[in-house]
Parts: structure tokens; sequence; C-alpha cells
């Protein structure tokens, strides 16, 4: 059956509601001298005379599955009836369809809304509702009823939070651990605002995978992720390997980095964490309202970083237009297994 066609006024006023941004993004705070001026590219967001940008015809190897089939059906059913959040839908991932109806889904705890306004996420900016003390019950509840061998939980950002939210985290990794004690937990976090402690309450919990995406090159940061430093992702990562766990990162390209700067990241990256798994994707722009695609990368370039990443030292990389970091994570683990020694 085909979807209803929005006017651009109702597609405009929708946008606007799940994004509410002043000019320009609102970020909490300075963040000191930008490396990249993206001014030029600045949207006008105000209700009286919003500006769009034209989304780009996307090329012909990107091609996504749409959402159906039983198992899609089956998890929804396991995440509507226990009130949880996905990245999936939140963040309109391209591979939803795919992922869900092989029962494979990325669980978002700490709510919705994110306290950060980074230029390329789809999930909602705002001030969050108070922190819902029964949610790591529920998720290991869902994540049971699931019967899956491998998970991917992760979170919004909640800085006003005196911790971050990292005691949630830590329940939510153990109260899974106990429903579902044969499978594998891999978790995605935030930086914490460099708070050490808080990264070490997460890691105490043992997930078997300690992600923390970088998202970005060094020169791009500023203007992608306003509100987070690439030295202190850097620092994020060397905790998590320094305690012993495995430990992931993700970029995403084709929002202004050059390819010269994708291998300066993936030495940056070994040289501070000597991180296990990396994954590199193609970024898509959610809404207009976001950082516009600069080029799309072709397979071919996806190709040849994930040379470089193995001759780097990382043990996996998963690199590919559709990628995403929990794209395939169970696979990723399993390749993880069989190329790293048992101990």
């Amino acid at each position: 059956m085909p979807r209803p066609t929005l006017l651009p006024t109702e597609a405009n006023s929708q946008t606007l509601k799940r994004h509410p941004r002043a000019l320009g993004g609102d970020t909490a705070r300075s963040v000191g001298p930008s490396l990249a001026d993206l001014s030029s590219m600045v949207l006008n967001n105000r209700s009286d005379s919003p500006q769009q940008l034209t989304l780009g015809r996307k090329p012909d190897w990107l091609r996504a599955r749409m959402p159906a089939g039983e198992g899609y059906d089956r998890l929804r059913k396991i995440v509507d009836t226990n009130r949880l959040h996905t990245v999936c839908q939140e963040a309109s991932c391209p591979n939803m369809g795919e992922c869900w109806n092989r029962g494979s889904a990325t669980i978002m705890i700490l709510g919705d809304t994110c306290t950060r306004s980074c230029g390329f996420c789809n999930v909602k900016t705002g001030k969050p509702k108070a922190v819902d003390i029964d949610e790591p019950r529920r998720v290991a509840e869902s994540l049971r009823l699931m019967g899956l061998k491998h998970v991917v939980i992760t979170s919004v950002n909640r800085d006003e939070l005196p911790d971050g939210g990292a005691s949630i985290w830590a329940e939510t990794i153990e109260r899974t651990h106990e429903a579902c004690p044969g499978m594998s937990v891999e978790v995605l976090v935030g930086d914490f605002c460099g708070d050490e402690a808080a990264l070490k309450c997460v890691i105490d919990a043992k997930p078997e995978i300690l992600a923390h995406n970088m998202e970005t090159v060094r020169r791009m940061h500023p203007a992608v992720r306003p509100q987070a430093r690439y030295q202190r992702s850097l620092g994020v990562l060397a905790q998590i390997r320094a305690a012993g766990l495995v430990t992931k990162t993700g970029i995403m390209v084709g929002i202004g980095e050059h390819d010269h700067e994708v291998l300066d990241l993936m030495d940056d990256v070994q040289r501070e964490s000597r991180a296990h798994i990396l994954t590199i994707g193609q970024y898509l722009q959610p809404t207009r309202n976001h950082l516009p695609i600069n080029r799309w990368v072709d397979p071919a370039i996806f190709a040849g970083f994930k040379t470089e990443a193995l001759a780097r030292g990382f043990v996996v990389c998963e690199s590919g237009p559709l990628v995403r970091s929990s794209y395939r994570a169970d696979a990723q683990a399993e390749a993880l297994a069989r190329c790293m020694p048992r101990k």
C-alpha cells in the first residue's frame, strides 16, 4: 500500500518537532575554535522561513530491505510490549529490515532523547525525561525472550546526570548476563564527558565487547560532534583496552573527510588503544536539517579501507556503504573469536 504523500509544509513541521534546533545546532558548551568552517552548510530551521537542501539520489549500491517478515514482527512485538527503544528505529537505520527479520536488534537505553546535538544523528535532541530505573530489568527480560547469541546495547548521551547514566549501564549489563548466560553482550557507550570513574563503572560490569565510536576524522569533529572531543574519544578507547576488554570503534565517511584522514584516524586509534574492531560506513543524511552528504563513497574505496585497517593492526574490520557499528555485530564477534588466541 503506498505511503501518503506529505506536503512540504507538513514535512517541515514533522521534522522541526523532532529536531527543534536553533540555527546551526544547539551546543551545550563552547568547543573552542573550529578546524573546519561549514557555515555555508548551516540551515535556517526557523519556522517562519525554513531552508532545506535537496536530498540527492542514492547510488545503485545503496539499497536496503524494507522492514517486513515473521522475524521482524516477532521482535517488534517484544520491543513494543516491554516499552523499549531501539537505535534501529530512533536513528532510522537502513538495515533495520534485514537485521530485525533475522532476530537481531540494537537496544537503546536511558530514554530516546539525547542531550547532545551531533550534526549527523537522527535521535531526538532535548531535555530527557527522568531515568527509568526499571529499564534494566525490562531490557534483560526482553533479551531472554529474543533468545539471541549476541546483542548490542547502546544509549543516548545523558550529560545532565552526575555519572552520565553509568550506573544504569552497569545494572543493564549485569541483569542481561544473569538472564541470558549463553549470550555475549556488546555495548556502545558515549564518552561520559571524560569521567574515567563513570566509564570504569561500565567496564567493571564486564561486557564481552565495549565500543565507543570515533564517528569522524579529527578535522571534522568540531562540526560533526560539537560537544565531543577527538582526543577524549581516543582516551575512552585507551581506557577500555587497558582494562583488557575487547575494544571496538566505528566511523562514517562521505561527510567531508579525505581518504588520507581516514588512514590517519586508523593510525591514531591503533597508537592510543590497539582497538580490535573497526566499522566504516557511508554517512546518510537523515533529514534536510542535518549535515549534507559530501560524497558517495565507492565500494572499491571501502574495500581499500578494510585492507588498510587490517594492515594497521585491527583484527576485524567491517567496511561497506551500509555498514553501521552494530550491523552484523554477531558475525564480527565470531570473526574476532576465530582470529584471537584462546586464553
